[in-house]
């Protein structure tokens, strides 16, 4: 019997740094997938390879696949005026990529799909109401200024899908009242950390490593960091993330900012605005490797997002032992333990800054240990194992039926 083709959909180029939640997630399928399936990814390259358009065979974490670029893209982190979703979308209409098994992370593209025969799947990344819908989400995606027109074109489109699977459970209930007919295809899936990566150190391990990263920075051996990692882009409010650092009233805190983004400039002048020049550095964006090694040597990872779903650099802070300070979004306070780390009930800098304090004041009221167990249901390779183990079913049940017809 031949292999089931699963197809990855995004606009994802895997060896080039780029912060990013879906990205992660892909990855870690790649990374964990059965020998049982074939793999292949859609997504964009590098314009200067002179590898554009073609199918490369190629390895990502030791995995075989087929790599499909549909355009050169130089750096996905930055909004453009066309956005690059929808260059995604046009690029694919000249193609039919159509496979046994189909993963979507955006809705636009399936567009193009509609008429492709198989088993597809649509992700949803964010608590969907509130990032078209809340006046603080205007500025983080297109949608939200026309939102009737993209609940419109979600309705045609979304009965394509076999499975809906949302990591945030305010969406999940939404598709699920929203499209009754198809309630029994919407669930729930935990957002997932690759625990290979992302995994505490030993109390002197983990002094040493700030303490080298603090004499790197020219700083105080004393240095405590805090570690945001994302896109600087409106979702992410990264503006707030530096005005909540400049009302901490704590000596030797130092903010690290790996991410890129349209914000990346206004984030350099609030910056300089605030006097904070030489409390924060901007690392632009990393791989995950080096993401990790900032997640065990932080003291905080702090998140000022507007909407998320589930946000992988919770799950990913936790697996190292790293406590959160976070706005009130997605399922982040479901995640929290009262040890592993503090929800703001208040989206301002002084909320914010109180958070920070009272973690950096008392440390051992947030444990590494409570980070990780925190972390813990939320494995990649166990989550991984659990939605191929569905596809699987799934293939071998039609096969079991084809024969019997």
């Amino acid at each position: 019997m031949r292999k089931p083709v699963l197809t990855f959909f995004y606009q994802y180029n895997p060896w080039q740094s780029s912060i990013g939640g879906i990205q992660t997630l892909i990855s870690s399928f790649i990374k964990y997938a059965p020998d049982e399936f074939e793999i292949r990814l859609v997504g964009v390259g590098d314009k200067h390879s002179g590898q554009i358009g073609v199918w490369q065979e190629t390895e990502l974490h030791g995995r075989k696949l087929l790599f499909f670029p549909l355009f050169g893209l130089e750096n996905d982190d930055v909004r453009r005026l066309v956005p690059t979703t929808i260059r995604y979308m046009t690029a694919l209409m000249e193609h039919c990529f159509a496979s046994d098994f189909m993963h979507f992370h955006r809705i636009e593209p399936t567009l193009t799909t509609l008429r492709w025969h198989g088993d597809k799947t649509l992700f949803i990344h964010n608590d969907i109401r509130t990032q078209l819908l809340s006046p603080d989400g205007r500025q983080a995606i297109l949608w939200s200024l026309f939102p009737k027109i993209y609940f419109a074109l979600e309705g045609l489109l979304v009965s394509q899908f076999s499975r809906i699977l949302s990591c945030n459970s305010d969406s999940t209930e939404l598709y699920k009242k929203l499209y009754p007919s198809l309630a029994e295809r919407v669930n729930y899936y935990r957002n997932s950390v690759d625990t290979d990566i992302f995994y505490p150190l030993s109390v002197t391990e983990q002094q040493q490593q700030r303490q080298q990263l603090a004499q790197k920075l020219g700083l105080s051996a004393a240095t405590r960091f805090i570690l945001f990692a994302g896109r600087l882009h409106p979702q992410k409010d990264p503006l707030l993330l530096v005005r909540s650092l400049s009302a901490v009233n704590q000596p030797n805190v130092h903010l690290l900012i790996a991410g890129d983004g349209e914000l990346a400039e206004a984030v350099r002048m609030e910056v300089d605005r605030l006097g904070l020049t030489k409390q924060v550095t901007m690392l632009g964006a990393l791989q995950q490797a080096e993401l990790a090694d900032l997640h065990r040597l932080a003291s905080i990872c702090l998140l000022t997002s507007v909407y998320e779903g589930l946000p992988l650099v919770v799950l990913e802070a936790l697996a190292c032992g790293t406590p959160i300070v976070t706005t009130r979004c997605g399922d982040i306070p479901a995640v929290l333990t009262p040890g592993s780390g503090i929800v703001c009930e208040t989206r301002s800098p002084m909320a914010i800054a109180t958070a920070i304090e009272s973690v950096l004041q008392q440390p051992n009221l947030y444990s590494a240990e409570a980070c990780v167990l925190a972390a813990q249901p939320y494995s990649a390779r166990e989550v991984m194992h659990q939605i191929y183990n569905d596809m699987l079913q799934r293939w071998q049940a039609r096969n079991r039926s084809s024969m019997s017809l």
